[in-house]
């Protein structure tokens, strides 16, 4: 049925058509362009021949919640517009995963988006097959060096927070086992590295994502905690 469908690209991303809002890669994708009004129109021209290749790309590739995966490239590219990052990080982050998943290769990626977005597409895949395995401080502040010194461009980084963070949010659809290696990965990995990087909203959200997954009884007790005191500060107030 999704191969009937056709691609969001083919729908005008302002005002998306009533089958396109079926599509939930459709709206994601509106949403995006609406925070795209930074950028050119010849740039936005290029953002959406890089959504058109990774929605095809990804095509019959769902996630664990079931939507269809193109949906967390397009809101790992939300995250980096928010941040008003350029053009070629926003293809970027739409791409990141063709590499690794989907078997698209860096010349072809070359080719069609220039060697600028596939250094950061190839970038983000180098990193995606680093694994850390030990909750060891010595071995996790090595792997934090090793991590932003084979992301030459700083873009990267930022791209692979975004997806680390939109991960996070996702993560109650997985299994437990992967939930709590992810969020052990994030609280010793990229939460400190948002941190160094001075991004301390997203360092705050890592880490209560991932204390939320790594210790749930106590961070409901706390988090009632914080709500009480909270209230009684606004009373005061």
């Amino acid at each position: 049925a999704a191969d009937l469908l056709p691609t969001a690209l083919q729908l005008s991303p302002r005002a998306p058509s009533a089958q396109a809002v079926d599509r939930p890669e459709a709206s994601s994708f509106a949403a995006l362009t609406d925070k795209l009004g930074y950028l050119g129109k010849a740039e936005l021209r290029q953002v959406r021949e890089a959504f058109k290749f990774a929605d095809e790309a990804h095509l019959g590739q769902y996630r664990a919640s079931g939507e269809p995966y193109i949906t967390h490239p397009i809101a790992v590219a939300g995250l980096c517009a928010d941040w008003k990052l350029d053009v070629q990080a926003i293809m970027a982050a739409l791409m990141h995963d063709t590499i690794e998943d989907r078997g698209v290769t860096k010349p072809e990626l070359i080719e069609r988006f220039g060697a600028p977005t596939a250094e950061l597409v190839d970038g983000l895949t180098k990193l995606d097959k680093l694994h850390f395995s030990t909750r060891e401080e010595g071995q996790a502040e090595s792997f934090r060096k090793m991590l932003l010194a084979m992301a030459r461009d700083v873009r990267v980084i930022l791209i692979k927070l975004a997806d680390r963070l939109h991960n996070m949010r996702t993560v109650a659809a997985m299994g437990a086992d992967k939930r709590t290696r992810i969020a052990r990965e994030t609280l010793d990995i990229y939460a400190p590295i948002a941190h160094r990087l001075g991004l301390n909203q997203i360092y705050r959200e890592l880490q209560e994502l991932s204390f939320a997954q790594l210790y749930p009884w106590r961070h409901a007790a706390l988090a009632k905690a914080v709500a009480r005191s909270r209230g009684t500060r606004r009373d005061i107030v």
